[in-house]
């Protein structure tokens, strides 16, 4: 599946994402950021919680690894605009790995009209073992 989606914080593109992993008994999609500017990254994902009291669930300033808990400014939208909500979100990483981002509990029936594919990847995993 080669869909992309847009991440928006504050209404404003920060970059795109195909949302390639999923968790699907969760509800978990998550995927690789491409930020659309280079200096987006540990700072600015750090000076942006900080200023908005949203708290980090792991810190690592001396290797520039961060993981946050839910940032409600964030937005995942497909082709259409539709954002894709769960229960909780998170950007997770470090400067020299790159980011991923990550949405929990996107409800059903949205998560199997929009991430089929994952569905159809899981159901295949029990196949070869009937």
């Amino acid at each position: 599946m080669n869909k992309t989606y847009e991440i928006l914080l504050d209404e404003k593109k920060i970059g795109i994402t195909r949302l390639e992993k999923a968790d699907v008994p969760m509800g978990v999609v998550s995927g690789v950021i491409k930020f659309i500017d280079s200096k987006i990254g540990y700072d600015f994902i750090k000076d942006f919680c900080k200023k908005r009291q949203i708290e980090l669930a792991v810190d690592y300033p001396e290797d520039k690894l961060i993981s946050t808990r839910t940032i409600d400014n964030l937005k995942i939208v497909n082709e259409k605009g539709i954002e894709i909500e769960g229960i909780g979100n998170q950007i997770d990483g470090m400067d020299s790995d790159g980011f991923e981002i990550s949405i929990e509990g996107v409800p059903y029936p949205f998560y199997e009209e929009e991430f089929q594919h994952h569905i159809n990847e899981y159901e295949n995993l029990f196949k070869d073992k009937k």
